[in-house]
Formats: structure tokens, sequence, C-alpha cells
């Protein structure tokens, strides 16, 4: 096929993407089923009760992640407190209110506890103006684009789908180009709107692209680079991960930092199962002297 091929609208997907699965969803299922069938028998009978792992829940994590503005506000609180009860203990004591620390025991104390009174307060001033910053999904900015090149056989067109819908469940992929050879093989999701055709998406320029320092440099080192701006103009996270030595796939998310690190082991795993379709259609068109991608 040759550079800038015509590419075909995808209007279906044939195939179910990937789901992570919990592994604890299983045994508790299992676990609720046995418990509501082993009812009414004596407690010690080893029958129709799970005796699996169960997962810990960290009773102290949740309540501060619940009580987040509370535990803030403690030291400020407990600061508060002890520097009045300080005040207040020496008015009632009797003791002159300036003297020498030196002088009598009570001074000493005094002056530590207003020391370590004035410290939680600072501390919870400073909790106080330092929140974590929660990052949300933002809507990218563009048009809708199914494309997929007219000259991709059709045992490989179930496949791209079914890796087009696998990221976009499992991550915060909204955008997917996939670039083999010296062709755009795919073009699917949200990407940037033409300039001269209004509403139509911006055709990928493969030439252009694989003639970029940024695709040697990802072919090359044979390293995935993320964290790229590409794509609609408010993609908040890029990945070019390449595909063998001939090709690369272009993955734009919605989130800032969105891709975890599951998320790109995912990514390679997707990467190598099309790398190996690609090669060996790619080997059996030469073979039988057809053009290939």
């Amino acid at each position: 096929m040759e550079t800038g091929s015509l590419l075909r609208p995808v209007s279906c997907f044939p195939m179910t993407p990937l789901r992570l699965i919990s592994p604890f969803s299983t045994s508790i299922k299992a676990s609720s089923s046995s418990s509501l069938q082993g009812k009414g028998k004596e407690k010690g009978n080893g029958s129709g009760v799970y005796k699996g792992p169960k997962p810990k829940r960290d009773l102290v994590g949740e309540w501060v992640s619940n009580n987040d503005n509370t535990v803030r506000q403690l030291p400020i609180i407990v600061g508060g407190l002890s520097l009045f009860t300080t005040l207040l203990n020496r008015t009632l004591s009797g003791v002159a209110p300036f003297s020498d620390a030196s002088s009598s025991s009570q001074s000493r104390t005094d002056i530590l506890t207003l020391g370590l009174a004035v410290t939680n307060l600072l501390a919870g001033l400073v909790w106080l103006s330092i929140r974590p910053k929660y990052i949300s999904a933002v809507t990218p900015q563009g048009v809708e684009c199914r494309r997929i090149s007219s000259d991709i056989p059709d045992c490989v067109v179930p496949e791209l789908i079914w890796a087009w819908e696998s990221l976009s469940v499992i991550t915060c992929c909204r955008s997917f180009v996939i670039v083999y050879g010296n062709n755009c093989l795919l073009q699917i999701g949200i990407a940037s709107e033409s300039l001269t055709n209004c509403g139509d998406a911006v055709v990928v320029d493969p030439t252009r692209l694989i003639q970029g320092s940024l695709y040697q440099g990802v072919i090359k080192s044979g390293t995935r680079r993320s964290e790229l701006p590409f794509l609609p103009s408010n993609t908040q996270a890029v990945i070019l991960q390449p595909l063998g030595e001939k090709g690369i796939a272009i993955i734009g998310g919605d989130t800032v930092r969105g891709f975890t690190t599951v998320d790109q082991a995912w990514i390679t795993l997707i990467a190598e199962k099309l790398d190996a379709s690609f090669s060996k259609i790619r080997s059996m068109s030469t073979s039988n002297g057809e053009a290939n991608f």
C-alpha cells in the first residue's frame, strides 16, 4: 500500500474488550454462597465455610480518608487547648507572670509546654494550607474519528478494534493511532478537527511522522515515551509505544498522569500482540508477491 492511502470508516465492534477482574471477586461470591448454604450447621463444622485468604481493611486509613478536614484541624485544636490550659494553670497557681525560668521547675515546664503548643498550632496551619490536588478527567476538544486503512486484511480488522476497545475501557485512552511501515493503519477516538474541512478529523501524515525526531527516537531506543503533548489540543497524557522496529502506537489520554504502571503493562502486551500479527501478515503478503502494508 502506498503512503497516504484512503482510510475507511469503522462502524462495528465485533470483539469484546479485556476487563480487569478483582482477585477477590470470585472468593467473595464463593464465601457468600457458602455461608448461606451453611446456615443452621453447627459451629466448627468445616463444610460450606470459605477458609481462603480475605482482604484486610485498613480501618485507620479509611477513617483518616473519610475525615480529612477533621484530621487537618486536630493539631490546631490540640495546640490551642494546650496553650489555653498552660496559661490558665500559671494564672491560678499564683506564679509571677514573668520570672526567670531557672528559678522554678514549673516555669521551665510551662516554657516547654508553650513551645509544644505553638508547634502544634503551626503544624495545623501547614496541614490546612497544603491539600492534595485531585486530578480529574477532561473532555478532549476534537471530533470523533473512526478510520482504518482500506488495504488492511479483514482478519486484522477485529484485532485492531479489540485493541482500541480494550484500551478505552481499561485505561484513560481516548485517542488511538497506529502507524506501521509507511502507512497509518488506524485512527480512532477523538482527533483534532480539520481547519479546512469543518467537522472532519485531521488525517495523520505517516511520512511526516516517521521523519520526525520523536518517532526516530522511540524506534531506536525501543522504549515507550509518555507524557508528551500531542493529538487534541487539551490531551492530558500521551504514550508512544513502539510496535517492533517498523511501527508505533500513539495513545492519547484525558487525565494528567492517567496511565498507571498496570495500564502501561497492558499497552506493552497489546503492542506485542499487534506487532506479531502485522509481521505475520506482512511476511505472507511478501511471499505471495502482493502489496503489503
